[in-house]
């Protein structure tokens, strides 16, 4: 009986696969074919060199404060930043500086920007672990701390460039992405496409992916002017022909994910 049920499965399992073909060589679209995930060819290039252009490397840090100390802890932070500024020597500046207001709570991020690679980040530690008033302020900030996170990161070459916000208050959204290992450069391609429909309201700020780090970590961050605007954006973007098809190919790639609502903080380059 068992051997006979074992002949049933492999028949039934044939004709289904005998069926998908069929259809992918006739070139209709069904809907196995948006939950399978296409083959990526073997490549000699790292997928960094494939995905971004830019000799930039972006610094994410996400710190967790103790929630009776996120007044302290940001005076301290924004000391902090206007001591590097002050730096000449360096090729560092603060990008975006941010609190969670829905998500992980308690939680800050700070998003710097190196100009000339890795080089750059070796020669600002260098420097910065040199200063006194720097480690003074590094080790106050400790006692504001629950724990902290640091992650170095690329830009996607297809996203528009970082345009800072300086004009009115904004909130911003950062949906963040765990991939499957091997499945970057097919994130990269179907995106490629994706982004075009989210541009109508100017509402992309920053597409990365992880170098060091959290592997296999994508951030987008989208710019709202209200969370009601940005309901009726993503509604929008739904009703454009080519987007469910995008989500389609790119959900199968995904681990995990989740996203956070930033407002951001006093001394904020984008507001």
């Amino acid at each position: 009986m068992a051997v006979s049920r074992a002949k049933a499965f492999m028949v039934t399992s044939s004709r289904a696969l005998s069926t998908t073909s069929s259809v992918w060589r006739d070139g209709s679209e069904s809907w196995i074919s948006k939950l399978l995930v296409r083959k990526i060819e073997p490549t000699k290039e790292p997928h960094s060199r494939m995905l971004s252009d830019k000799e930039i490397i972006y610094a994410l840090h996400t710190h967790n404060v103790r929630p009776d100390s996120i007044a302290k802890y940001l005076a301290n932070y924004k000391t902090t930043v206007e001591l590097i500024n002050e730096k000449k020597d360096i090729s560092c500046d603060l990008i975006a500086s941010w609190t969670v207001q829905v998500g992980d709570m308690d939680q800050c991020l700070h998003l710097w920007r190196y100009t000339g690679g890795f080089e750059a980040i070796d020669q600002a530690k260098d420097n910065l672990w040199h200063d006194p008033e720097y480690l003074r302020l590094m080790q106050e900030r400790g006692n504001y701390l629950r724990s902290r996170h640091l992650q170095y990161l690329l830009a996607f070459s297809y996203w528009p460039q970082i345009q800072l916000r300086t004009d009115d208050k904004h909130i911003y959204e950062m949906r963040s992405y765990r991939l499957k290992p091997g499945t970057m450069i097919e994130w990269g391609n179907n995106w490629a496409r994706a982004i075009n429909y989210r541009r109508n309201n100017d509402e992309p700020f920053a597409g990365f992916f992880s170098q060091i780090g959290r592997l296999y970590n994508v951030h987008h961050i989208w710019c709202y002017k209200s969370l009601q605007a940005r309901k009726e954006t993503r509604e929008a973007a739904w009703r454009s022909p080519g987007w469910d098809e995008c989500v389609a190919y790119t959900v199968p790639l995904i681990r995990e994910m989740h996203c956070r609502i930033l407002a951001p903080t006093e001394f904020s380059p984008t507001k």
